[in-house]
């Protein structure tokens, strides 16, 4: 062998031996909670500045290039919303390169928060990383169902005993985890929640994936260079935290090196429309305009208005707030809030629609309907009336859009403002306000030279950016061998890529009944199997329902479809024994069913269609491309009508 040929020998050797090492498998959230959690437990690397020891719940393989230690608080709002983003980092990268380790920081003023992390704590303790991840995902699905009730249903849905778990918990047998991980996040400086050191590197907030890929996608470069030097794949951890973490600074705030947020670091202009129905206060000719994503019953929202006053007792004429409503989902009465003020400005314009406003803020956070309505009767309006409004969502359009909007720009967490296009996010100080307002100011006088009275701000926006396009993926269209639903003609095509074991395939059903019932013959839902490698009752199932359809067309594979969810999870759930109980009740020949999972007659059609998601680089489920748009995971009904409408429109449906 000459020295060229064994030199390229030992490089495809290297990298072989890296994608084995770091290689990711296609899964799903919590489908990946199982097989990821259960291979971590034995992992301690108390030697690293971010210890990480047995005691903690992990996720993951133990030896993964990169391990993300989280630190949240289960009553925390923002580590809710961070959890859909953690799920795509999981989906992405696999246990084989990114580990998930939760440490608990129950913050003071969340009165359920301690009670939940102790809970989760015992949960851990009694059963493992498994059943901690398990309850944890339930926990942050009910964020406002903290109970001690649904404490012990979800231990006990988590397969954890449910009498030992009560013993432990009263006991106070694990608690002390607890009280351990915050004097940990005090140590390394996570004042807030959630927080996350990624091998040391602090991330703050609820972050964009963008940022947390950044980071990885650094430290698994990192981790391959420590690899091919010789270190063991076991000690990487310890070593790249070491070098990348920074000790806080005595105050106990700071990093030596604070990761900016890269909302803070946006100095470009975005062109955010203002609407002719947009809620106004101040001079509608001021030079620089605040358009303000917000949320009646956020207490930052509140805290920001002290703010905003000053702000306007300031410039006077020079500045007007724009309002823009941004109601969050785990707010549930800043909807009817929202409704109220809309009401009032339908009815009486933008004092009255101010004037609520103000009374709302000052009513948070009771806002029940008794709360609303003598906020309505105070400010003169029929309270019947608003009701009915609220009742009937009569602006759920309008707020939707404005909601949809505030995605579009990535107005991510309320309060968020945009001055003259210039993004400022959170519930900043007045000198924070204030130095973007004067630069803007200074722009705007110059523009205001030449522009017309009134039309300042879209002169400064013109040229902003705009939202970036949702993400497309070409699939091929549909034929006969697909089973559909709704209008076999329709403009709109949603094809969902599914699996018939996956728990958020499963989860997501329900909106597409919603969307079935708001859209009827205007879209048609079309299958396409596509059965993860690591559920192993679910390609037989695939196959089963493909069977159904081949039987008895498009009813009796949706019937078969619906049973085989409604199977899942239970005994003998989607197992042979059960796709034979569910094709009896469907009405298939069984005899002809039977040979058919016999001989594996279907498996070419769902390989065909795993084969359709591969080549389109779908990599786990659920997901559904509707008319080339791409949406992934079970999204909430607005984000699929978002991209019905759009698709609908460019159809002409």
């Amino acid at each position: 062998m000459n020295k060229g040929t064994a030199i390229v020998g030992f490089l495809l050797s290297f990298i072989a031996g890296m994608f084995l090492m770091w290689g990711v498998d296609r899964r799903s959230g919590a489908d990946i909670h199982a097989e990821g959690a259960g291979t971590a437990t034995a992992a301690d690397q108390s030697a690293a500045s971010v210890p990480v020891t047995s005691a903690d719940p992990q996720w993951g393989k133990p030896n993964a290039p990169v391990t993300i230690v989280e630190i949240s608080d289960f009553e925390c709002p923002f580590c809710g919303r961070v959890v859909p983003t953690l799920k795509q980092i999981k989906e992405t990268y696999g246990p084989d390169k990114v580990r998930f380790v939760f440490k608990h920081s129950p913050l003071p003023f969340h009165k359920d928060a301690r009670p939940a992390a102790d809970a989760a704590a015992t949960v851990m303790g009694v059963g493992g990383s498994d059943a901690f991840w398990k309850w944890h995902d339930e926990a942050f699905a009910n964020q406002r169902a903290l109970t001690p009730e649904n404490f012990q249903k979800w231990a006990t849905d988590a397969g954890v005993d449910g009498a030992k778990f009560k013993a432990a918990l009263d006991a106070k047998k694990f608690t002390s985890k607890v009280d351990d991980d915050l004097a940990f996040a005090k140590k390394v400086g996570a004042n807030g929640t959630p927080a996350f050191r990624i091998n040391g590197v602090s991330v703050s907030g609820a972050q964009p994936f963008d940022k947390f890929k950044e980071v990885i996608d650094a430290q698994l470069a990192e981790a391959q260079k420590l690899v091919a030097s010789g270190v063991k794949p076991s000690d990487v951890y310890v070593q790249l935290t070491n070098k990348n973490f920074s000790a806080p600074a005595e105050n106990g705030n700071d990093q030596k090196k604070p990761q900016k947020n890269e909302e803070e670091d946006d100095k470009s202009v975005w062109k955010v429309p203002v609407a002719s129905d947009d809620p106004i206060r101040g001079n509608k000719d001021a030079l620089v305009t605040i358009i303000e994503y917000s949320d009646f019953q956020c207490p930052f929202c509140k805290r920001v208005e002290d703010t905003l006053k000053q702000v306007m007792t300031t410039y006077k004429d020079d500045v007007r707030i724009v309002w823009k409503d941004n109601p969050l989902p785990f707010h549930p009465r800043a909807k009817p809030a929202a409704t109220l003020a809309r009401f009032a400005y339908k009815t009486k314009g933008d004092k009255a629609f101010w004037d609520v406003h103000d009374a709302l803020y000052e009513s948070q956070p009771k806002l029940e309907d008794d709360d609303l309505k003598g906020i309505a009767e105070k400010a003169g309006l029929s309270w019947d009336a608003a009701k009915k409004a609220i009742d009937s969502n009569a602006f759920g359009d309008r707020i939707d859009a404005s909601v949809d909007q505030a995605s579009d720009f990535q107005a991510r967490g309320t309060p968020h403002f945009f001055i003259n296009g210039v993004r400022l996010s959170g519930a900043q100080p007045f000198e924070k306000f204030k130095a973007t307002i004067d630069e803007q100011l200074a722009k705007a006088k110059t523009v205001a030279a030449h522009a017309a009275k009134g039309h300042v701000y879209e002169e400064i926006v013109k040229e902003g950016k705009e939202p970036p396009p949702p993400e497309k993926k070409e699939v091929p269209a549909p034929d006969a061998s697909d089973p559909f639903k709704g209008g076999a003609h329709a403009k709109v095509v949603i094809q969902e890529f599914s699996d018939f074991q996956c728990p958020f395939c499963k989860r997501v059903e329900p909106t597409l009944q919603e969307i079935e019932k708001q859209y009827g013959d205007k879209i048609k839902i079309v299958w396409r199997h596509m059965p993860l490698p690591f559920h192993k009752d679910a390609p037989l199932a695939a196959e089963a329902a493909q069977e159904a359809f081949v039987q008895k067309g498009n009813k009796g594979f949706w019937e078969m479809h619906d049973k085989l969810f409604e199977a899942q999870g239970g005994t003998p759930g989607i197992e042979r024994d059960g796709l034979e109980k569910v094709a009896q009740e469907v009405g298939l020949d069984m005899d002809k069913f039977k040979a058919a999972l016999d001989s594996h007659k279907n498996k070419a059609k769902v390989d065909a269609d795993n084969d359709v998601g591969q080549k389109a680089q779908i990599n786990g489920t659920p997901a559904f491309v509707i008319n080339g748009y791409f949406l992934s995971g079970a999204q909430p009904t607005s984000a699929f009508v978002k991209l019905i409408n759009r698709a609908m429109k460019e159809s002409g449906g």
